[in-house]
């Protein structure tokens, strides 16, 4: 997962910081590589080899992983042992030479991935073990370094395996960047580790991509299409590098990383046949996660925000336990799954346990993407010491999150962004998607419609409604919310979208107050105004009842994706059914 981002000194500050002051330990054996300075580049660029002799691969039931300490390769490491396999942790470059199979899951941004490898002698391993035909798997990243360099913060020499410019996705011709979801491949002959894809959807997440051309082609083992081809994937002997993330594809994605730890598997039987041809649109299931009154977490939801019921108990609505749900909507086909933290406004983020165990225990079962949201902001605790919201983020990412959902943080970071002109680079949105990308970073709207009777009423964007207001009103715009939807504050959700896209979010998350728990279908006008006046992905949310609302929705907007939470809860429309409906409506889905 490459990133526009800060080098990774960054990473490690906020992780020592975190290690020395919470007992919060970094996660990764190799991160000692980052306690080295920045001093340039030093690049290197190795000749691509002429020839590859097959070897026989290992029966080992182990696998060597090269984690540099950056962002969630939690989940790498679930599949893997999933899959029946233990794993080696690179400590240094002896270990990639004596590698038996070697797994490099990229994850951050091309420049400073570069300077780790280059001066750890990481980068002079990697290239003598790939020209020896051994064994190796690059994830997204780690298929982008294998190339001669990337635009990204560069230009920046990369390992030189690979002839080809790793560049930035051209938004003008009308796609959105980051390019986030599933979408489908175009496998050539002898790809191996994808013969069990069968023509279905993987899950990438990325802003930079390699081009095909006739230096390279004879290294192409599939293409994408997302406004251009794009390579999706390489082969040549036992080295194989994909774009996609297989351990965030489903039980396709474990396919193929099955097909790469046992290349001589024979096929048991032919690959279930799927339909995919595009980017599909996705469907999110979100959890919105408290403690109930018995001091339980549990998943809940609300009637416009208020989730206790309405009886002389006023219990918190209990709707189940999270990491069950979480694993029922990963097998009934959910594409991604969204965790809510409502209680996080209230409790300090990094003592919130429970949330983190949930993210752990979920992980370990749920193969495509995970969001977190609530609470993450920067906290000073009750003795003075200050945590960053990196520091917050960063132990969500390790527990397993791909996502960051911010709220509240990213309403006041905009109105100050609005007010200033500037980027301070201190909010929670900058810190974050400066370190771990764009990509991941979703920030999350709760807006409420307030109608006027013209558009010069108010200093924010108005539109035109489908459906007048109580009094007539044919106008209205979006006052944005913050803690919960208890407080309006003065910004459109139309000024928030733009300032937040400049600031650093990859994603929005857009919820409609009006709309929350009402199973009248999704806010159109609110979704068209957001989608269409923003280049990066947007996911509509609140309001969903039947599968028709999912389909008018992708239908009369741009929206990249749409989430619903109490019908799938409710088990009052399986998430099948909505995607079954979208099918017939000629949408494209996965199946």
């Amino acid at each position: 997962m490459e990133a526009t981002a800060a080098p990774f000194s960054s990473i490690v500050s906020s992780r020592q910081n975190l290690s020395s002051s919470s007992s919060i330990r970094a996660s990764s054996p190799a991160s000692l590589f980052l306690f080295q300075k920045n001093i340039g580049n030093g690049n290197r660029k190795f000749k691509s080899p002429r020839s590859l002799s097959v070897r026989a691969s290992s029966t080992s039931d182990s696998v060597t992983l090269l984690d540099y300490g950056a962002g969630n390769v939690r989940s790498i490491r679930n599949a893997l042992r999933h899959l029946g396999f233990s794993i080696k942790d690179v400590q240094t470059p002896g270990d990639i030479l004596n590698a038996d199979r070697l797994i490099f899951p990229g994850v951050g941004a091309f420049a400073p991935a570069m300077d780790v490898l280059n001066k750890t002698g990481m980068a002079e391993a990697l290239c003598t073990y790939i020209e020896n035909d051994r064994p190796f798997l690059g994830i997204c990243l780690g298929l982008q370094l294998l190339f001669e360099s990337s635009e990204e913060n560069g230009p920046v020499k990369g390992l030189g395996l690979i002839p080809g410019i790793v560049g930035r996705f051209d938004s003008s011709a009308g796609i959105r960047v980051p390019h986030i979801g599933w979408n489908a491949l175009q496998v050539g002959k002898d790809s191996e580790i994808l013969d069990d894809v069968g023509n279905r959807h993987v899950y990438f997440v990325h802003s930079y991509r390699a081009i095909p051309s006739d230096e390279n082609k004879d290294w192409i083992s599939s293409t994408c299409n997302y406004g251009e081809s794009f390579i999706s994937s390489i082969r040549r002997g036992n080295v194989h590098a994909v774009q996609f993330h297989p351990e965030k594809s489903g039980e396709v994605g474990l396919s193929v990383l099955r097909r790469f730890l046992h290349p001589k598997l024979p096929a048991t039987q032919k690959p279930m046949e799927g339909k995919a041809s595009k980017l599909a649109k996705r469907v999110i299931a979100c959890l919105d996660v408290r403690t109930n009154d018995k001091g339980d977490l549990v998943v809940t939801k609300g009637d416009q925000y208020d989730v206790r019921e309405q009886s002389n108990e006023n219990e918190v609505r209990n709707l189940g336990k999270p990491v069950d749900l979480a694993g029922q909507y990963y097998k009934d086909g959910a594409d991604e799954i969204s965790f809510l933290n409502i209680t996080g406004f209230r409790d300090f983020p990094l003592g919130d346990l429970p949330m983190i165990q949930v993210l752990r225990h979920t992980s370990k079962n749920v193969f495509v993407p995970l969001t977190v949201g609530g609470g993450i902001r920067d906290f000073t605790d009750a003795s003075g010491r200050y945590y960053s919201s990196l520091e917050v983020a960063a132990e969500y990412f390790r527990s397993g999150a791909d996502k960051i959902s911010i709220g509240s943080d990213a309403v006041y970071a905009a109105e100050e962004f609005i007010k200033s002109g500037v980027k301070t680079g201190k909010s929670s949105l900058e810190q974050i998607s400066r370190v771990y990308g764009n990509q991941a970073v979703v920030v999350s709207i709760d807006p409420r419609r307030v109608y006027v009777n013209h558009p010069d009423d108010v200093p924010y964007k108005v539109i035109r409604v489908t459906n007048p207001g109580p009094n007539g009103e044919e106008y209205a715009w979006y006052q944005c919310t913050v803690s919960g939807g208890r407080e309006g504050r003065p910004i459109g959700a139309f000024e928030l979208a733009k300032a937040v896209e400049e600031l650093g979010a990859g994603e929005i998350l857009l919820n409609c107050i009006d709309c929350d728990g009402q199973g009248k279908g999704f806010d159109i006008d609110l979704v068209k105004l957001i989608s269409d006046s923003v280049g990066i992905p947007v996911i509509a949310s609140s309001g969903a009842g039947i599968p028709g609302h999912f389909s008018e929705v992708f239908k009369k907007t741009n929206a990249s994706a749409a989430l619903a939470a109490g019908i799938f809860h409710r088990k009052e429309v399986p998430i099948q059914s909505v995607k079954e409906h979208l099918q017939e409506e000629h949408i494209e889905v996965r199946i």
